[in-house]
């Protein structure tokens, strides 16, 4: 058998300081997304509205959008390891909020969506510090694949248990103890971050002011298309496809007439899908082309959305909800590996920044859109469009991405 070190899939545990990385984010991510699930559930079960959820989804990642630039700026300039602490002491404190709200009986919508915005502008200065930082907890460059894909199958790997354990908490004893679960889930990145040795941070001086330094990220990626192309392309899929999620509490109490636990199943089956798509990404042999990948998951994702939307018979709408999840898991992780691999050191706070931008700024606006188009036309056929909207975005940058494979890409 070969030693842990030899396998590509876990590699990136050789460091120390990425395993402490990796385990604290593990127990964290697992919490957030119960807190998420719960969030959804709560204000679809007040209010009914598919739009509403829409709301609810755009008041939390539309902060980021806005100012994710800021904190990828932060990142650059400071020292990530303590903007990472702040970030997560003051997630704690949100979620103790939303935790007091509901379990003293205060359960409004205005006030959940106020919180939402907090934790928004919180992740804004804590995913860029973040994913910037596993460059610095990694002990060899070499394994820097692994480690952002094993870091992309917490999320995932969260993903397919927090929601179903959310269902379960949810009918159980209520939202406030998932609230009450995350917020203990953050001291899991707290001490993993105590216990970690790095070396002492040297604050970077710099006569330019903030404006400058985002005028400069842009003005890079306009020099490196090649990276600029991938992150439209997945601005284009954040805004027209990935916020099929906003309508699933719909698929799970009039498509499929279930409750909170249905709501969790179908969430942990896209879990699943995701778990598989980062295996197979983290596994993958050195000189895989990443663009064919790239490609091949959108379409994979667009399909299965179609066969979603239109499957009534539950244990079969599943098996696509998980090929779904592995399309959305690898397009996201593939598009995250080449920015940050193919990214100048110098530049990289900036550009992962703007690779959240692209994300949290089209998504809020796509969940919006998929609220209102659902009320209209209903959540099936709003699922499947987004489904056909994949597929057009494949076909459209697939000229792109093949010129690209013509050449090595790195591994």
């Amino acid at each position: 058998m070969k030693k842990i070190s030899e396998l590509n899939l876990f590699r990136a545990f050789r460091s120390l300081n990425y395993t402490l990385y990796f385990f604290g984010r593990s127990v964290s991510q697992f919490g957030t997304w119960m807190q998420r699930t719960a969030v959804v559930w709560v204000v679809y079960s007040i209010t009914h509205s598919a739009f509403l959820l829409g709301v609810t989804i755009f008041a939390e990642t539309f902060p980021t959008f806005l100012f994710s630039i800021f904190g990828g700026i932060a990142a650059d300039r400071y020292d990530r390891y303590r903007v990472i602490k702040i970030t997560q002491i003051t997630s704690m404190i949100q979620a103790v909020m939303l935790a007091i709200l509901v379990l003293t009986g205060h359960t409004v919508v205005w006030a959940i969506l106020v919180l939402s915005v907090i934790l928004g502008i919180i992740n804004a200065f804590d995913l860029p510090a973040r994913q910037a930082l596993v460059h610095e907890v990694v002990a060899d460059p070499a394994d820097l694949p692994s480690a952002l894909s094993l870091t992309t199958a917490t999320a995932s790997l969260a993903q397919l248990l927090g929601p179903a354990l959310s269902g379960i908490v949810l009918n159980a004893f209520g939202a406030g103890v998932c609230f009450l679960l995350n917020a203990a889930s953050f001291g899991g990145v707290i001490i993993s971050l105590l216990l970690m040795k790095l070396p002492v941070h040297e604050p970077k001086k710099t006569e330019k002011k903030i404006m400058g330094e985002f005028v400069d990220g842009f003005a890079y990626l306009k020099k490196t298309p090649d990276i600029g192309l991938v992150i439209l392309m997945l601005a284009l899929v954040s805004l027209l496809v990935l916020p099929y999620n906003t309508v699933l509490p719909v698929f799970a109490k009039v498509v499929f007439k279930g409750n909170a636990a249905t709501f969790g199943y179908i969430s942990s089956f896209i879990g699943i899908g995701a778990v598989i798509g980062t295996i197979f990404l983290a596994s993958r042999k050195p000189g895989t082309h990443l663009r064919r990948i790239l490609l091949l998951s959108t379409v994979i994702m667009g399909v299965a959305l179609i066969c979603f939307s239109q499957i009534k018979n539950f244990p079969v709408a599943m098996l696509f909800a998980a090929l779904a999840g592995f399309g959305s898991i690898a397009q996201f992780t593939v598009s995250n590996i080449i920015v940050q691999s193919e990214s100048d050191p110098a530049m990289r706070g900036r550009v992962i920044s703007i690779l959240l931008m692209a994300i949290f700024g089209m998504m809020p606006l796509g969940s919006l859109l998929v609220g209102a188009v659902s009320k209209h036309i209903g959540a099936p056929d709003t699922v499947s469009g987004q489904g056909i909207a994949a597929l057009i975005i494949a076909i459209l940058f697939s000229g792109f991405l093949r010129r690209k494979m013509s050449s090595a890409e790195p591994g």
